[in-house]
């Protein structure tokens, strides 16, 4: 008994600084993929076909229980976090003998919402295909013969890629580890969440409730795409969000231009002259003062950013773009800055052949894209001040009509999401182990972008855990994220594989390394 206690200790403590593998760790990681190609994924097959729309509660139970399930069979502590109203997070925990450090692993296990006739196939019932859709593109067997599959075959799913893989990835690489007789260096726990397609209202409860058992040294988010490049980054912050439907109000009912025009206000004109006055050509914007709390890139983001590898030439092409904004900006740059996005115009009809009308409503939909120090709350101050500033009054919901009789410029504003964004310093201890551990995992260096383009709530956890973070994204970048035909490339999960294992193997060590 003694004897083999101290054998399972020998596997699960961790080694000294100088043992070397006699096969490198990401090849120990890959042979073991090799020989599980099918397992893989037809565990994640039957996970992307529990539906997972975020507004489905009982869906997403569903999935929260399965993926308990999924993490108890590997000896992970597992159990469901619950707040009244709130659809539950899934936590788990994996102690590791000797680990001086802990470190928390996130994905999200919702979805968006399906408009399944622009599916090629039920979203629910993965489909391996060959390729991205496309010309020739053919279905392929999820039971291939010899059991292994064309690593560029993608599967098709709600999820595929946001965010169900990235948990499998996660569990399998555990597993491949424990298989080849490799220690984690850290303590670990996982935070899954069940409601971050649907805004996270509820996050912030969570974290409040659970902040003592949440506690830890880094958390990593297995969130997003790889560089456009294929190549694997790290992200160390994301853009804070907040968005406005705008409604500009004319007549009672369309006119007809040519008896009313040159009279009549005219809202579709109103609010392009408005939206003109918010930013220019080139994405600057220009309300007064919005960028008096921008926090300025550090000369180690800025360095970072240069050393991206150049994908700009290529994205112009592959969206057949003439111009960038702010040329000859980088993407990185760009994503670094707060942004204005006119994300959607309606009023009136632009197609077949139009109509020769003034509008009665005029609307558009806007999405600001936040940088640390803004807050949601002062750009929705700056916003309206500079809508005031142009002579509108500002209501929230539909005016009456004595309300339009009595204003000259009506408009009304209402406000959505919202949350501030997070970042995390290049040269924190936490940021520099995980770099030196993947860059030894990969055998090069991998990209570190300051700062995501999109946006993750991770302000909540900055403010309710006061903890620094990375983004570890491992999916492809054009894998159809939030829309039809989502897909996930399979060389993007074995990657991911190794990468995580590789980091959960050595981040440890090179955390007591740093200086």
């Amino acid at each position: 008994m003694i004897r083999r206690l101290m054998a399972l200790l020998a596997l699960t403590a961790l080694p000294p600084s100088s043992a070397v593998a006699q096969t490198p760790l990401r090849d120990q990681i890959r042979h073991f993929r090799e020989r599980n190609e099918r397992a893989i994924v037809r565990e994640l097959v039957d996970f992307l076909a529990l539906p997972n729309v975020a507004s489905d509660l009982a869906d997403i139970r569903r999935n929260a229980t399965a993926l308990a399930a999924m993490m108890t069979r590997r000896g992970i502590a597992a159990k469901l976090l619950e707040v009244d109203g709130v659809p539950p997070a899934v936590f788990g925990e994996l102690k590791t003998p000797g680990a001086a450090r802990t470190i928390v692993l996130y994905a999200h296990y919702d979805g968006q919402p399906i408009d399944l006739p622009k599916w090629a196939s039920d979203p629910f019932k993965p489909v391996l295909r060959s390729g991205p859709m496309g010309p020739g593109v053919q279905a392929l067997p999820l039971d291939p013969p010899g059991g292994r599959f064309d690593p560029e075959a993608r599967l098709f799913a709600r999820s595929a890629s946001d965010d169900k893989s990235p948990i499998v990835a996660m569990l399998w690489a555990i597993d491949a580890l424990r298989a080849s007789g490799i220690p984690l260096s850290v303590n670990l726990k996982f935070f899954f969440e069940g409601e971050e397609e649907a805004g996270s209202a509820g996050l912030g409860k969570l974290l409040t409730r659970y902040r003592g058992l949440l506690d830890a040294d880094f958390w990593i988010f297995c969130d997003g795409p790889v560089h456009q490049s294929r190549a694997a980054q790290a992200v160390f912050g994301v853009r804070g969000v907040i968005g406005a439907n705008l409604t500009i109000y004319g007549p009672t009912r369309p006119l007809h231009s040519g008896h009313y025009g040159n009279w009549a206000p005219n809202p579709n004109a109103m609010m392009v002259h408005l939206l003109a006055s918010m930013r220019d050509i080139d994405g600057r914007i220009t309300i007064p003062g919005y960028y008096a709390d921008v926090v300025p890139v550090t000369s180690a983001e800025r360095a970072a950013i240069r050393a991206i590898p150049a994908v700009e030439e290529q994205l112009k092409a592959e969206l057949g773009l003439g111009r960038t904004e702010n040329e000859p900006a980088l993407l990185g740059e760009q994503l670094a800055l707060p942004a204005l996005n006119v994300s959607g115009l309606s009023g009136g009809r632009a197609h077949g052949g139009g109509a020769n009308v003034i509008v009665a409503e005029s609307e558009a939909y806007l999405d600001f894209r936040l940088v640390p120090k803004q807050t949601p709350a002062r750009i929705q101050e700056l916003v309206e001040a500079h809508i005031r500033r142009l002579g509108y009054a500002i209501v929230r919901t539909d005016p009456d009509s004595i309300t339009r009789r009595a204003r000259s410029k009506l408009i009304k504003v209402v406000w959505s999401g919202g949350y501030a964004a997070a970042r995390t310093r290049l040269d924190s201890p936490g940021a520099a182990a995980l770099l030196r551990a993947a860059d030894q995992v990969l055998g090069r260096r991998i990209i570190r972008l300051p700062t995501l383009g999109g946006s993750l709530p991770l302000a909540e956890f900055v403010t309710v855990l006061n903890m620094p973070f990375a983004i570890l994204p491992i999916v492809n970048h054009d894998n159809n994220q939030h829309g039809e035909n989502e897909n996930l490339r399979l060389q993007n999960l074995w990657d991911g594989m190794e990468l995580l294992g590789g980091i959960l193997a050595r981040m440890g060590r090179e955390w007591q390394a740093v200086p």
